[in-house]
């Protein structure tokens, strides 16, 4: 059939060693067998008191705001006390290169403490702390107010903040995160998403 012309591939007729991307319309002697995906990037401002989760058993689950889309998956997910930015999309490969710990996706946050941190806090946190058994990696953490912190971490164990600045004998009382990557919140609403363009970095 490609001999013949028969096959064609996001509107070319296709030849021998044509490369077939993920997303592309498949088609054999005029009819579709594929339609052309069209790939969707969302941020999103999750408020506090929602699970980072479209799973509509679980509750509070994010899902109703998210209605008109399907097949979506979130990249990068916040515990249920925090808000700030989640990033969603149906490309599994894209999602992937977000969330992986192997990329190396910087996340940013700012952090309201229940005191004031000291250089001792700013040092032992941007060095790592011990949380169960595990070590965290080395970071940028650094006095933004009398009370606040930003902190930029490579890694994302669970509830990670939370534990290391409880670790430090400080409690977490807000927790935003602002940046995934090059993707900022900026001024987006609680509850509100947008689309966006993404690059590699």
């Amino acid at each position: 059939m490609i001999d013949s012309g028969a096959v064609e591939i996001d509107g070319l007729k296709t030849v021998e060693n044509c490369i077939l991307l993920p997303h592309s319309e498949i088609k054999v002697k005029g009819v579709i067998e594929r339609p052309k995906k069209e790939y969707i990037y969302l941020k999103f401002h999750k408020p506090r008191g929602l699970e980072s989760t479209l799973n509509i058993s679980v509750p509070d689950n994010l899902s109703g705001f998210f209605k008109e889309y399907t097949d979506l998956a979130i990249a990068g997910r916040l515990d249920k006390q925090s808000e700030g930015l989640l990033l969603l999309s149906n490309d599994g490969k894209w999602v992937e290169n977000m969330c992986n710990p192997k990329f190396e996706k910087e996340k940013e946050y700012e952090v309201t403490l229940d005191k004031a941190p000291d250089d001792l806090f700013l040092n032992a946190f941007s060095r790592g702390v011990t949380i169960g058994s595990y070590v965290t990696a080395s970071c940028t953490c650094e006095r933004i107010a009398a009370n606040k912190i930003r902190v930029v971490l490579k890694e994302g164990k669970n509830r990670q903040i939370r534990r290391m600045c409880k670790a430090l004998n400080y409690k977490v009382l807000k927790l935003k995160r602002q940046r995934i990557a090059s993707v900022l919140l900026l001024d987006l609403p609680k509850g509100e998403k947008e689309s966006f363009h993404f690059n590699c970095n």
